[in-house]
């Protein structure tokens, strides 16, 4: 039989295929079925002549709008695809929207993002970190920006010791890319800075634009100098902050970030020294109290004793090692002992000493061990225990004693 599933489990499958194939869309269509429940969320439609796609957009992202959609507007969605499983249908899960006008903007936002992703100019690994006092600091900006006079302020309160040079560009409209990115250029010729800030204050993603463009990502990736991002206000994000060393929310947040506070360095520092001078002198006391301590011990007390108890464990030491050595010369002494008496019960002299004796051929080692094997007239050597006879043999008896006896052949 074929194998049953349950409608969840097809439900989840078909998402989880879903996900994977459209994890990152952009959409364009027209608004419809618009709704604004008291959750916060937006629910809506996407259509155009052939067909039409359910969107959802949750609360945490709908707060973001700088437009209040309407129905029947054009707009661009950017998001991924999901399935709600309560009704089995297929939905776009909605990060951002804008209106068509600048939902072409977003198209190209999003075209350049990717590129510049895959080419690694945001990995984590090429970006440099910001020094801890710097002692001179560039910044591309606009000379008539508040962001300007919002930075310098703060710099004043923070580090007036720091050197602050301007390099003017324009931030907004026709040819402030370019600008931003020769300002950019232009600072390892003018002298050596430490960190360059690049901001403007908020606006809208038309009054943004300049920050994502290409030229500006590629002039702040080749930058020798750490760069600090800090265009727009905390919602807006542009290419320029994606490839930026650092980036601030806020002008001034870039100010707290590169400038750091003197007086609480200073604070900071005297608070250390003061820490450190209490560690230093409770480390002495500690040392001069062990000190005492070994003072008052045996050991240093009466020295003399201390050497004399070391002599007497040295001589305890000779004597074990004079007994153990004694015990075993008189255990190997035995076991030799043992040994030569197995050896002696065993060897042919011992046997010889019992009344027998070894006859060889004349001029052979090996001894005869059968009669057969020689003739009447040879020469035989004959050892005893003590002494050797040289005999010519007269008669063989063959056979065993018992067999032959009185009957010689």
């Amino acid at each position: 039989m074929e194998p049953v599933v349950t409608v969840g489990q097809i439900t989840h499958a078909i998402a989880g295929m879903l996900g994977e194939a459209f994890p990152h869309v952009v959409v364009r269509g027209q608004i419809s079925n618009l709704r604004r429940p008291g959750s916060g969320h937006v629910y809506f439609s996407l259509k155009d002549d052939d067909a039409q796609l359910a969107c959802a957009m949750w609360r945490s992202n709908a707060g973001r709008l700088r437009f209040q959609p309407e129905h029947g507007q054009e707009v661009v969605a950017t998001g991924h695809i999901d399935v709600y499983p309560p009704r089995g249908s297929y939905q776009l899960i909605v990060r951002d929207l804008a209106p068509l006008g600048v939902g072409e903007l977003h198209l190209r936002f999003e075209a350049l993002k990717k590129q510049l992703h895959g080419e690694g100019l945001f990995a984590p690994e090429r970006k440099q970190s910001l020094p801890l006092l710097p002692r001179r600091v560039a910044v591309v900006t606009s000379r008539s920006t508040a962001a300007l006079q919002d930075l310098l302020r703060i710099a004043r309160r923070r580090m007036p010791a720091c050197w602050v040079t301007l390099f003017p560009a324009r931030v907004q409209g026709q040819g402030a890319a370019d600008e931003v990115a020769a300002a950019l250029d232009l600072l390892p010729s003018v002298g050596e800075f430490d960190v360059v800030i690049v901001t403007r204050g908020g606006g809208s993603l038309e009054d943004l634009w300049a920050f994502n463009e290409e030229v500006v990502a590629r002039a702040i990736a080749r930058c020798p100098v750490p760069v600090v991002s800090a265009v727009g206000h905390e919602i807006d994000t542009t290419i320029a902050d994606l490839v930026a060393d650092a980036r601030a929310a806020t002008p001034s947040e870039a100010a707290e970030l590169v400038f750091p506070d003197t007086e609480e360095l200073v604070a900071r520092v005297q608070d250390g020294r003061a820490r450190l001078g209490r560690a230093v002198t409770d480390r002495i006391r500690r040392e001069r109290e062990h000190l005492h301590a070994l003072e008052r011990t045996h050991a240093l007390a009466r020295p003399a004793d201390l050497l004399q108890r070391a002599a007497q464990d040295l001589d305890e030491w000779e004597r074990r090692g004079a007994d153990a050595l004694s015990r075993r010369v008189a255990t190997a002494r035995d076991r030799l002992s043992r040994t030569a008496g197995h050896l002696s019960a065993v060897s042919p002299l011992a046997v010889l000493d019992r009344g027998y004796a070894i006859a060889t051929r004349d001029g052979a080692r090996a001894p005869l061990r059968d009669a057969a094997s020689v003739t009447v007239g040879d020469s035989v050597d004959v050892r005893l225990a003590r002494g050797r006879l040289r005999a010519t043999v007269t008669d063989t008896v063959l056979g065993t004693e018992s067999e032959s006896e009185g009957s010689p052949s």
